[in-house]
């Protein structure tokens, strides 16, 4: 008896739909530099150094981890897009870079159209708020690998920066002074820890109302990651911002020596900025330490940057202008032997 391909799991006229219904919404990410459109084997982007003197590619790739989780016990998926596309630009611009485009792969066990139009339509506007163009992607059904009903996302980005503008931390020395950015929440790291004490030990519910939150656990954890790329570009064309963090898996502990020396370190005032309630509620309910938050979430700072202590105060008045919220956090000094490179403070 004939067998086809549809009957084994994996239907091509859905896909075919699915992208026929999704292509206004990715060319709305689209400018002069994207050639071509959705459907070809590759995308193309037509890359303008004229405003470089010297350009390197900076590129990034990164998934949501288990949020993804959170977002099907919600199903809430209108989210999940932005939080994939700010996973990756914000890695890039950590090191001065413009993102120019980004490419998406979703797989699922069989795919529903209307889920993944949301996601992808999530995706296409974290792209708009960083300035890049969503230019390709691919959709995998594949059944027997993912169960009914799940999926995962990873996503791929490039950008570009003038290679005497890369900020790699080489130029941080003690006294400078380090600003955390505000986060707009848990973000999409930490994920598997959040459902253990949440979901498994303290028995709650995805709709469950927080009094402590103002909220419901889904609106706070699928609360979309901050997308920070405007922000640092602005400050980029007038300050010298000597290291630049992205807060994410391996918090403050791991993420802040990968732009120091390894003379170099630094000390967190931890009452500097106010954490978002979430975290505490999350320590508490798992009695979990409080190295552990540090080196887990990002503990309401999304961003981390290093600057000169005379250009703090204005760098701050320039983050407020734009809307960001920001403080001093620590500060960078010398590494004595055998010191931690982040210690904090009270």
């Amino acid at each position: 008896m004939s067998l086809t391909y549809k009957e084994a799991g994996v239907d091509i006229d859905k896909q075919n739909l699915f992208i026929k219904g999704i292509k206004s919404v990715i060319k709305s990410t689209y400018g002069p530099e994207v050639l071509g459109g959705i459907g070809g084997f590759a995308g193309l982007f037509k890359l303008d150094v004229g405003n470089f003197k010297d350009p390197v590619l900076v590129s990034s790739t990164d998934g949501v981890g288990t949020k993804i989780k959170i977002a099907l016990m919600a199903d809430n998926h209108e989210y999940i897009g932005i939080d994939l596309v700010a996973m990756v630009v914000n890695d890039i611009v950590v090191d001065g870079a413009t993102p120019l485009f980004f490419l998406d792969y979703l797989a699922t066990g069989k795919l529903d159209v209307e889920r993944s139009k949301t996601i992808v339509t999530g995706m296409a506007k974290g792209c708009k708020e960083a300035g890049c163009a969503l230019i390709g992607g691919e959709t995998a059904e594949m059944p027997g690998i993912y169960s009914e009903g799940e999926y995962d996302i990873a996503g791929f980005g490039v950008g570009i920066v003038d290679s005497d503008k890369i900020i790699d931390g080489s130029r941080i020395s003690a006294r400078d002074v380090v600003i955390g950015v505000q986060s707009s929440g848990v973000h999409s790291n930490g994920f598997s820890l959040v459902r253990k004490v949440l979901f498994d030990r303290a028995r709650m519910k995805i709709d469950d109302y927080v009094e402590d939150l103002g909220k419901t656990l889904a609106d706070e954890l699928l609360t979309p990651t901050k997308i920070y790329v405007k922000s640092v570009m602005n400050l980029l064309r007038t300050f010298e911002i000597k290291g630049i963090v992205h807060i994410t898996g391996g918090g403050f502990i791991d993420n802040i020596p990968r732009v120091l020396s390894p003379r170099s370190g630094v000390v967190i005032r931890k009452n500097s900025w106010q954490i978002p309630p979430i975290f505490k509620f999350i320590q508490d309910l798992g009695r979990i330490e409080e190295l552990e938050m540090y080196r887990t979430f990002n503990m309401g700072v999304g961003m981390a940057l290093v600057v000169a202590e005379k250009d703090a105060e204005d760098v701050l008045l320039r983050l407020k202008g734009l809307k960001e919220s920001a403080e001093v956090i620590g500060y960078v000094r010398t590494l004595k032997k055998g010191e931690a490179p982040v210690v904090f403070e009270e």
